[in-house]
């Protein structure tokens, strides 16, 4: 069975794809347990299967107790804190299991299989708690809450994901019973990488969008502030030809195509503008990099086998280590960081916006001292950036020994996808502060008109949010450019307008 290669953008169309082809031709699972139900026959010692966990692993368990020893392994390993996994990552989760078990190499029971697809096709999420995971040995704590409600134990989402319900109740009500798990099911469930791998798959999906608007942004404080048009000439940047400087260059030429605003200071005699203005192809171009390096490790690691032992098609069951989370750690914090640096440069245009360049007034509002104008959302730009230089710490740098030291170096890679979550949220604000503050900005040109791009977004912002003349709530306005780009309508409404950026 060949099952699909998943792409971070299309993944959830393809992922339902993977389950349908995993429904219609079952055979390679099959084919794989029938190995693992050989292998318990004929008298050898198989990690996990016939033996104990970790440090464990010495000690032969009796026939009998196999299957106890599979229940007791979720059991036990269920012993996750802190907040919830989002119902949607959690879902997630449940999908890129499935898609994993479903590659042929695990040795699962098709019964176990089928019942975790039930969960997905009855959206019966697991709730999942975010934290116990080390990133080695894969995600045991959350894989294991993952699966408790296999044995009729655990919780699971409502429908909209805002109440946790006790699974037992949910399968009185839907005559659902438990199941007992099958040597080796257990281990395949909670052997894995999918906290990481979803955490990742994610955010970088997302941030595909982000790294769009933040070029928006950029080109809307450059229009503000009679920036140069001069740097982001093609010829400078096809002599250092890095692919995400030479993306966003050409955006930002998109974005300011028939500029009244250019042409009215091109002769102006400004040498050169700050780097925030004149350095935004080399700084969002490098998180582009880096960020499109994340994906294609996300990429392959969603489409890998990541639990232990695996069992080949000649009969051979091998231990090893795919389950070990150091990819993924370096991968995430590396996007963790490029996504960080472009809310600290977008900070640094809007500190720009406010110090009454080329014509601008000082906090952008005309009366001032009575007004503070937009001084106080350059202050939570700065709060968020700050707290992002604290989560872009590198988690994948760390180990703390587990198991007695059987597990002697572990990956931390389920932190660095944590803090990725939570640094995107971060650079998600402190953009929005900047569209936010670059509108009013753009107000003070008229009735000269920025490129078509900026003025398409200008136009966009403004129809949901008013200029400022006094002091306001300026806490709804932004929470409103938040949602423009939470729900991608800014990128949309310049495609409406037929601007074209990548």
């Amino acid at each position: 069975m060949s099952f699909l290669n998943i792409r971070i953008p299309f993944m959830y169309e393809d992922l339902d794809s993977s389950l349908q082809m995993l429904k219609n031709d079952p055979k390679r699972i099959r084919d794989s347990r029938l190995i693992v139900d050989k292998a318990l026959t004929d008298g050898n010692i198989y990690y996990g299967i016939n033996t104990g966990f970790g440090v464990l692993a010495t000690q032969r368990v009796q026939d009998e107790k196999l299957t106890q020893l599979q229940r007791n392994l979720i059991l036990s390993h269920a012993v996750g804190v802190g907040d919830f996994v989002p119902k949607e990552i959690s879902r997630l989760m449940l999908q890129l299991k499935v898609h994993a078990l479903g590659i042929g190499y695990s040795g699962i029971s098709e019964k176990t299989l089928n019942r975790l697809i039930l969960f997905l096709d009855e959206d019966l999420i697991p709730v999942i708690p975010q934290k116990g995971s080390v990133g080695a040995s894969g995600d045991l704590a959350p894989l294991a809450h993952m699966s408790l409600p296999l044995l009729g134990l655990g919780q699971i989402w409502n429908k909209d994901g805002t109440q946790v319900l006790d699974a037992s109740e949910v399968f009185l009500k839907k005559q659902i019973t438990p199941i007992e798990l099958q040597p080796k099911d257990g281990l395949s469930l909670i052997n894995g990488t999918q906290l990481m791998s979803a955490y990742g798959a994610y955010v970088l999906e997302k941030t595909l969008q982000l790294l769009k608007v933040a070029d928006i942004a950029a080109a809307m404080s450059i229009e503000a502030l009679q920036g140069s048009i001069i740097p982001f000439d093609r010829r400078i940047h096809e002599i250092r030809p890095h692919k995400g400087q030479q993306v966003v260059a050409a955006n930002i030429r998109e974005l300011l195509k028939e500029s009244e605003i250019l042409e009215s200071h091109r002769s102006c005699g400004k040498v050169q503008d700050p780097y925030c203005l004149r350095c935004v192809p080399q700084v969002h171009g490098a998180s582009r990099d880096a960020i499109a390096h994340a994906i294609s490790v996300v990429e392959t690691e969603i489409n890998s086998v990541t639990d232990n032992p695996l069992v080949f098609e000649n009969g051979d069951i091998l231990s090893g280590g795919n389950f070990h989370g150091q990819p993924l750690a370096l991968a995430l914090d590396y996007a963790k960081i490029a996504l960080a640096e472009i809310a600290s440069i977008s900070e640094r245009r809007t500190y720009l916006l406010l110090e009454g360049h080329d014509g601008l007034p000082k906090l952008l509002m005309l009366e001032t001292g009575i007004n503070s104008g937009f001084m106080i959302p350059q202050y939570t730009a700065a709060a968020l950036v700050s707290e992002n230089k604290v989560l872009c710490h590198p988690s994948s740098v760390d180990s703390i020994p587990t198991s007695l030291g059987q597990e002697d170096h572990v990956s931390m890679g389920s932190i660095s996808a944590l803090h990725l979550q939570k640094v995107y949220e971060n650079v998600q604000i402190v953009l929005a502060i900047e569209l936010f503050t670059a509108a009013q900005a753009l107000d003070f040109r008229k009735p000269l008109k920025p490129g078509r791009g900026v003025e398409a977004a200008h136009e966009a912002i403004r129809n949901s949010i008013p200029h400022a003349v006094e002091d306001q709530y300026f806490k709804s306005d932004i929470n409103m450019a938040i949602d423009f780009i939470k729900s991608r309508k800014l990128v949309e409404e310049l495609e409406n307008a037929a601007i074209a950026i990548q």
